[in-house]
């Protein structure tokens, strides 16, 4: 049965990343909206040592305990959301394990769940990142072009192609330890049948960063484009089984589904976290006017700001009861591709509604640099957009409810 309280274990935890939050994200948060591409480096080094201390906080963890209740991905999304109400641009700083453990967590073999996250349990921070978006194409990943050849000679995958839009890709190539892990086809013929991850690693020869997005939001992060021109990687670096099978294409494009489906929920916590700043920081401003919300009168009493308030209230926990459903299916083995998806539409709306709502309401205070809604409202879209648009999900969510295949629900 799921449980919407949090955990004691899970509590304490996040007792100490609202403590973060407050100290090193939030003084400091307008100051990288401000320097983009300055890497937070106290922030990450500081996060780096205190997730050594409490045992791994990220898809690189470690393998969770069989006996017992797992929390697993309920400590994550905790952690996401209060790291996210400190700064969501910092939050997607934080050092090891990301969207790239994420697939090789969804598609490695044992060997090579080892090989690759037992280095974020190091001594240093590291990154990672996952290179699924091309220039022309986003959503539709069946469109890779992205090519991986076998040299039989050498042994080695041929890599070819550009990725765009890659959140890390930087951080993650600046270091030895750092890797990407690239999504390529092996057999254009096979559509996403020939999908495949690959782990390349930091200094491979023919990798390389080519751009550094300035963006509207989350501006702490680094969003890049990476080109891969003959880039040689190790055979066994291909995560999963290099042989096409069209009618089961486990470690293909449904191996690409399976890590989203770990990871939406917990981008649906990071806009859950940002939108809970805004409405306190909104509510703050409003009892500093001497604007109260009278909770408990009917709704034809209330005020047009009032009304507003409570609604964005509601709107923040059903989104949240959402991220938590995902997560504890998550952590039960129970498949949750559904609600990953339902978990991030709403949570993605959530955010832009009040964030939006919040500037709104405020007025030039609201679009005033003074205060941080306005970059808030900014740092907002983008959970509406990476991991799978709003519109995307929406479809999955569509053809699963109906039970229509991709190409007759498009």
């Amino acid at each position: 049965m799921i449980d919407f309280e949090i955990p004691e274990k899970i509590a304490g935890i996040r007792n100490v990343i609202e403590t973060v939050a407050v100290n090193m994200m939030r003084p400091v948060s307008r100051y990288y909206d401000e320097h983009e591409h300055e890497i937070p480096w106290d922030y990450i080094n500081f996060m780096h040592t205190a997730s050594k201390a409490m045992g791994g906080s990220s898809m690189a963890g470690g393998e969770p305990k069989k006996e017992g209740p797992r929390f697993t991905f309920q400590r994550l999304a905790v952690m996401v959301e209060m790291l996210s109400w400190g700064d969501a641009g910092m939050y997607l700083c934080t050092p090891g394990g990301m969207l790239g453990s994420a697939a090789v967590s969804a598609t490695g073999t044992p060997e090579q769940k080892e090989r690759f996250l037992a280095r974020f349990r190091g001594e240093k921070p590291v990154f990672d990142a996952m290179c699924m978006t091309e220039p022309h194409c986003g959503s539709d990943t069946a469109a890779i072009r992205t090519t991986a050849m076998l040299d039989k000679e050498t042994n080695e995958w041929v890599l070819n192609g550009e990725k765009i839009f890659v959140t890390a890709g930087h951080k993650a190539l600046i270091d030895s330890e750092g890797f990407i892990v690239v999504w390529a086809t092996i057999d254009p013929s096979a559509g996403r049948a020939g999908m495949r991850p690959f782990v390349i690693e930091a200094g491979t020869p023919g990798c390389q960063v080519t751009n550094m997005e300035h963006k509207l939001g989350i501006r702490a992060s680094d969003t890049v484009s990476i080109v891969l021109q003959d880039c040689r990687v190790p055979f066994e670096n291909i995560l999963g089984s290099p042989e096409v099978v069209t009618e089961k294409a486990t470690t293909g494009f449904k191996g690409a589904m399976a890590t989203f489906d770990a990871t939406r929920p917990l981008v649906a916590a990071q806009a859950i976290g940002l939108a809970r700043a805004t409405l306190e920081l909104l509510k703050e401003m409003l009892a500093e006017r001497g604007v109260t919300i009278r909770y408990g009168l009917p709704r034809q009493k209330l005020t047009a700001i009032e009304k507003d308030v409570i609604d964005m209230e509601v709107m923040l926990r059903s989104a949240w009861w959402l991220v938590l459903k995902a997560v504890w299916m998550m952590d039960n083995g129970k498949p949750n591709s559904l609600e990953s998806s339902m978990a991030k539409v709403r949570a993605g709306d959530v955010v832009n509604r009040i964030t939006q709502k919040a500037v709104e309401i405020m007025g030039p205070l609201g679009y005033s640099r003074e205060y941080l809604l306005e970059k808030w409202f900014r740092d907002a879209k983008i959970s509406d957009i990476y991991e799978g648009t709003g519109q995307i999900n929406r479809l999955v969510v569509a053809r699963q409810l109906l039970g229509y295949r991709s190409s007759e629900l498009r």
